[in-house]
């Protein structure tokens, strides 16, 4: 299994899965919760709404931008489209 920089609680309704089938599973959570996490699928589901400008922002650039900001200027939001 490779190694990841995730903790995951997976719950088995099934006790008799041997090791190899529970990281087989585990593999499988992870490699879809990374194509799930990528930027393009962030850039997709989300949008930025700047009040101060009236404007709705939809480029790559400007939410990548976004998400690694530790603080929002007032009266903008992130909106997710979901």
């Amino acid at each position: 299994m490779k190694t990841s920089s995730r903790d995951l609680l997976v719950l088995l309704k099934d006790d008799e899965m041997s090791n190899q089938a529970i990281e087989q599973e585990v593999e499988q959570l992870n490699d879809m919760l990374y194509q799930v996490e990528s930027a393009d699928s962030f850039c997709v589901a989300n949008e930025i709404i700047d009040m101060n400008k009236f404007r709705i922002v939809q480029d790559m650039g400007s939410l990548v931008q976004l998400m690694y900001e530790t603080e929002l200027k007032p009266f903008v939001f992130l909106y997710n489209k979901n």
